[in-house]
């Protein structure tokens, strides 16, 4: 991308969709149309259509789409798959039609299967059945890594796809409904510490283990993916470095400063054993994390607070 090129980012709402804006900002990249023009709704075609054609976006970053933790993808798994199908759909053939220069689509670590060796890599994509609690939100996530990957085959489309660590930050979705793992932590146990609550209930077992990446950290690697690298393949963006749900509650209980006692509820799923990536090939191309875990959950958490 040159310093005036024009670039969309679509799901500009997202905590990642603002991590990246502030950040091609901060490197002096003058032409980001968000600013100026908002965003359409991107599951109406016709919207997503008329956008395209009157702003020409050259670079394009999806984003977008509904997502949620466990309970959401239990309760509302129609309404996920569809949300992400629309979006996905929409924007990569109006990419597409007006010949955008490159467009980069971030997935979602649930898309591999249930029982993936650890780490986890691409080629383990699609090579067993998926967690069940979210295989609706995490086939739609596949759908749109296949999809790039089949405009790059029948068009020549540069498409690229990467699949994220879980992803945690300021701006995060801290709601009861729909947050994931990392901000409904820690609203829990900002909320019981001012309540005095004794204790702070979490599902499952405790035993999962997870990877997480900072936003920021986030946003810099795909800024790093779309400049360099081009291929149909997806790319892992992790971290390195992976947590159980005990292990990481008692961090957040550690950062929250909550002094009660945590009661992990073993009659609750725990979705995915185990997640983590296998980022070698990333960092090999010289992109690494700049933030630790700790660090950047204390900025989550003086964000959450304000």
């Amino acid at each position: 991308m040159k310093k005036d090129s024009r670039i969309y980012i679509a799901g500009e709402s997202t905590m990642e969709g603002k991590a990246l804006i502030r950040l091609i900002k901060e490197r002096n990249y003058k032409n980001i149309i968000n600013l100026d023009n908002g965003e359409p709704d991107l599951t109406n075609y016709s919207q997503v259509k008329k956008y395209f054609r009157d702003l020409k976006p050259e670079y394009v970053f999806l984003f977008a789409g509904k997502s949620g933790g466990i309970k959401t993808n239990q309760e509302m798994p129609a309404t996920l798959m569809l949300n992400n199908l629309r979006i996905i759909s929409n924007v990569l053939s109006v990419a597409h039609k007006f010949e955008v220069e490159k467009l980069f689509y971030l997935a979602s670590c649930c898309v591999y299967p249930k029982h993936a060796e650890q780490p986890m890599h691409p080629d383990m994509l699609m090579a067993g059945p998926l967690e069940p609690t979210n295989s609706a939100y995490a086939t739609a996530k596949l759908a749109g890594i296949e999809l790039c990957r089949a405009y790059r085959r029948e068009y020549g489309d540069n498409f690229i796809s990467a699949i994220p660590a879980n992803i945690f930050g300021p701006r995060d979705d801290f709601s009861v409904k729909n947050s994931h793992v990392v901000a409904a932590l820690m609203r829990k146990m900002h909320e019981a510490k001012q309540n005095g609550n004794s204790a702070v209930e979490i599902w499952g077992t405790g035993k999962p283990r997870r990877e997480f990446i900072y936003v920021d950290d986030l946003a810099d690697a795909c800024q790093f993916l779309m400049e360099h690298y081009s291929d149909e393949n997806p790319v892992n963006i992790g971290s390195g470095t992976a947590l159980s749900i005990s292990d990481l509650a008692k961090t957040i209980k550690e950062v929250t400063r909550y002094k009660g006692n945590l009661h992990f509820d073993s009659s609750k799923p725990d979705g995915m054993p185990n997640k983590v990536l296998d980022s070698s090939y990333l960092f090999s191309l010289g992109w690494k994390p700049s933030t630790s875990f700790n660090v950047s959950a204390e900025k989550t958490y003086e964000w959450f607070k304000i």
